[in-house]
Order: structure tokens, then sequence, then C-alpha cells
């Protein structure tokens, strides 16, 4: 369970709140190789945003890491300097933000936003930066000559989801961060942005974390998944494995609930209600939402294991080795 580019080892995020402590992420864990495409896949409120942004280190109180690890190139990103994090934020990691245009400043250009980006990657003065915003407006497919004069309220949200990729990719990062890049977008748009990224990826040969609700979009974009629930990690596999063979009770869950061209009968859905964070159940937090929970899952939780080659799950229906999801002795 190492990566060659990036590794996420016990990252545990809280936020202090007037009722109280929100344990936001609970032990995650995550690798990615070089040149990968990684999926991070779940309800709202399970931890996604907050893992990406707990990588770029742009977690601010009340929020804090308490604890973990993650290593970008092998160093630890959470144990360097300020100084030092900005030489890697914005430069070998980018991020395309879940609001486009909240995340565009309000009173400046298009065109000074993402020369400004290039010439902090490039260490150039920005009017020389300035001569490669062209280029990167273009790559999204953008008429340059309008959009760099425009301000971030006269974007459609096509447009401003563009802007940001056109920043993100312009500083040729190692790894682009994007967080649900196509959430409220038309379906046109939303397959727009998805061959636009496909193809800059292929070019750019970055590697991706790809944060979504959207199961489909996930298996077709994304080498692998990660499935997480309520601030763990519940399962990993291959994409194509994933939807074929899922094994963890909540990924069987979301998949039952996908609904298909031609499907007649009754979509499930499951049971329960998202876990309040600020006081979590005690062992595995989806038990209670779990049909096949069992004494040990109350009390303990469980370790994410390799179950098949390169699949792996967080439970205790699985011991080490066996793949039918017996219970393992307790």
């Amino acid at each position: 369970m190492r990566g060659s580019l990036l590794n996420v080892e016990n990252l545990r995020v809280v936020f202090y709140t007037y009722r109280g402590v929100i344990k936001a992420l609970n032990g995650v864990r995550l690798w990615l190789n070089e040149e990968e495409r990684l999926a991070v896949v779940g309800e709202t409120g399970c931890g996604k945003s907050v893992t990406a942004l707990s990588i770029m280190r742009l977690i601010e109180p009340p929020g804090e890491i308490t604890s973990g690890k993650v290593e970008f190139l092998g160093e630890d990103l959470l144990s360097l300097p300020e100084e030092e994090m900005e030489k890697v934020r914005g430069k070998s990691i980018s991020m395309i933000f879940q609001e486009p245009v909240a995340a565009l400043n309000p009173v400046f250009k298009v065109g000074f936003q993402i020369a400004e980006a290039i010439a902090h990657s490039q260490n150039i003065p920005i009017k020389d930066a300035y001569q490669l915003v062209p280029e990167a407006l273009t790559m999204v497919g953008l008429d340059w000559k309008r959009t760099m004069n425009l301000y971030a309220h006269e974007l459609s949200g096509g447009m401003a989801q563009r802007v940001m990729i056109a920043m993100a990719l312009a500083v040729k990062p190692k790894l682009l961060i994007a967080d649900e890049p196509t959430s409220a977008l038309d379906v046109t748009i939303q397959a727009q942005i998805l061959e636009l990224l496909d193809n800059l990826v292929r070019v750019g040969k970055n590697a991706v974390i790809f944060i979504t609700h959207d199961l489909a979009v996930a298996s077709e974009f994304c080498d692998r998944v990660a499935v997480m629930y309520a601030g763990n990690v519940v399962e990993v596999a291959k994409s194509d494995e994933i939807f074929a063979r899922p094994l963890h009770p909540y990924t069987v869950g979301l998949i039952d609930s996908i609904p298909l061209v031609g499907q007649r009968k009754e979509l499930k859905g499951i049971a329960g209600v998202v876990p309040d964070l600020v006081d979590p159940p005690s062992g595995c937090r989806f038990h209670p939402r779990c049909q096949k929970a069992f004494e040990r899952c109350k009390v303990e939780l469980p370790d994410l294991i390799e179950v098949s080659e390169n699949h792996f799950v967080a439970c205790h229906l699985y011991a080490a080795g066996d793949q039918n999801g017996s219970v393992a002795e307790s």
C-alpha cells in the first residue's frame, strides 16, 4: 500500500465547533502512483474535500490536522515550514476547487489571476507570465481575447470551471486534485469537461485525485477508486474490479443505488442516515446502517487489508485472504 508519488497515512482532522469536536477524518489512508488517476467517492460529508484540503495543507481554524503523514515524493508535507510548503502548493500540486466562481478573486480579471499562478510556479515576472495566458485559455477551449478580460461574476458555470482547470494545469503540476469539477454542470458541459481533462492529463502525464459523488464518472475516468464513509477509507480497488465485485457493504449499497438505463426494478437505498461526527459510532462507523454487522463491528475499527490482488477493504466480514465475506473470528 505504497505509491511512488503520494502516500497519506493515518490522517486525522478535527473541527472545533460550538456543538463539540467534529471528527472529520479518522485515520485516512491513500496512495497514488505517478501518471495514475484515483477517484475518491462517497456521500456528501464523508471527508473527500477535507482530505484534499489536508493534502494541500489548506485546513484552517477551527479545523486542525491532529496526526498523520502526507508524503509527496518521499517528503512529509505536514512537517514542512509554510514557506517550503508554498513551493509545493500551486507548483508541484495544484487543485481545482469545488466552487470555481467562489475560488476566483472577484476583484481581479481572469487573465491576471492565471498569470499570477504561472508567475508563482515558474518564478518569472508577471508580465512574462501574461504571455502564457492565451495558451492556457485556448487549451481549455475558451476565447482567450475575451475571457482574460472578464471578472469572475461575468463567467458562466462552465466557463468558470474551465478557467480553474486552465489555472491548475498551466503550472504543469505533478499532481492535480480535482474536487468535483463536474458538479452543478449540465450533462453537455460535464461531458466536455471530462473529455478536456482526459486529453490534458494524457498529454501532460499528470497524476490525478478526482473527487466525485458520481460513480459513473469515476468508473469512466479513473484507474482506481477509493470509497470513503464518515471519515474513513473503506474500500480501494481498480475501477473495473470495484464495480464488478464490490466487497464492503457500503460500496455494495452505493452501487445498488445507481439507476441503469432500461432498469425497471425499484432502486435500493442504504438504510439509516450518515452519522453525526461530533459523536460518531464506536468501532466501524458504518455498523449502525450495516445489515451484516456483528458484535466486533461495534467495538473495533477494522483495518484496511488486501483481500485479493490490489483490492483492499476495511471490514470485519473479511479475514485476511477471505474473498467470500464470511464472518471473521472475533
